[in-house]
């Protein structure tokens, strides 16, 4: 027998990018420390692209873009290898720990936000790409900045990280939420709106603070009015085409879309 409910249950959270770290700062650095290491200078644009995925399948990504590839030849003198792949992931662990401990302060509004959504009694979960000890490090910052999830979801607790949706999945196990109508998961990435119509939950795209947008709080500032405005529809655009249900700007107009979607729930609408 199926099920339909009647309102939403859970929010799925990605970490750095939606919930911490404005610009989703420090995997980039991390990613342009390791190619460095190499000998092989990539973009902010290139560390970025695949930003959302397990830090190794990010790896593999960054090296068959054609640019990094043609660069790690002519440093190397020969094609990458898996072994070159194991080795560049050993090292990038201790450069995102680094990084992290730089760049984990919450996103401005998201205890306010989860405040309002426990009071709904919506439970919250997260997802990330980190390993797990970088998912420790952040976890425990936020808890001691009074953000705190019910359940918390890393790459290395499932056999396919994303587009897969098996993250949120186990976040729905643990916290006894089903089916994923009832889900929401937000995120600042192209992989985290991938693994949410994968499950298929309802799916909703950060701008401001978004890896796509990649500017800090200051940088974002920063801009003119008119720079600004560009800069985020053109993060707003390339979610939609991704497919993402919602975009909003920032954070806190998550309360305000979950009610849109109760209203979806209620007409029989699924996503």
């Amino acid at each position: 027998m199926s099920y339909s409910p009647a309102s939403v249950q859970l929010v799925v959270f990605d970490w750095a990018g939606t919930t911490i770290d404005f610009g989703s700062r420090a995997p980039a650095a991390a990613f342009k420390q390791v190619f460095a290491g190499q000998g092989v200078t990539v973009t902010d644009a290139e560390a970025r692209a695949p930003m959302g995925l397990h830090k190794r399948d990010h790896l593999i990504t960054m090296l068959q873009m054609p640019g990094v590839a043609e660069r790690w030849l002519a440093a190397k003198g020969q094609p990458w290898t898996e072994q070159d792949v194991d080795t560049m992931y050993h090292e990038f662990m201790p450069f995102q720990m680094q990084a992290l401990e730089q760049h984990c302060d919450l996103i401005p509004n998201v205890l306010t936000v989860a405040t309002e959504l426990r009071s709904r009694q919506i439970k919250l979960g997260g997802t990330t790409g980190y390993f797990q000890a970088a998912l420790d490090l952040v976890s425990a910052a936020a808890k001691n900045a009074g953000f705190e999830l019910d359940a918390n979801v890393g790459a290395d607790d499932v056999p396919q990280g994303r587009p897969a949706p098996w993250m949120i999945y186990e976040v729905m196990r643990r916290v006894g939420v089903y089916p994923p109508a009832a889900v929401v998961k937000i995120g600042d990435t192209l992989a985290d709106i991938a693994a949410g119509r994968n499950a298929p939950c309802w799916t909703v795209g950060v701008c401001n603070s978004s890896s796509i947008t990649g500017l800090s709080r200051e940088e974002l500032a920063a801009l003119s009015a008119s720079e600004r405005e560009a800069t985020l529809q053109n993060t707003k655009q390339a979610f939609e085409e991704a497919g993402s249900h919602f975009t909003i700007m920032a954070i806190d107009e998550l309360p305000g879309v979950i009610d849109q979607i109760n209203l979806r729930l209620a007409s029989g609408e699924k996503p």
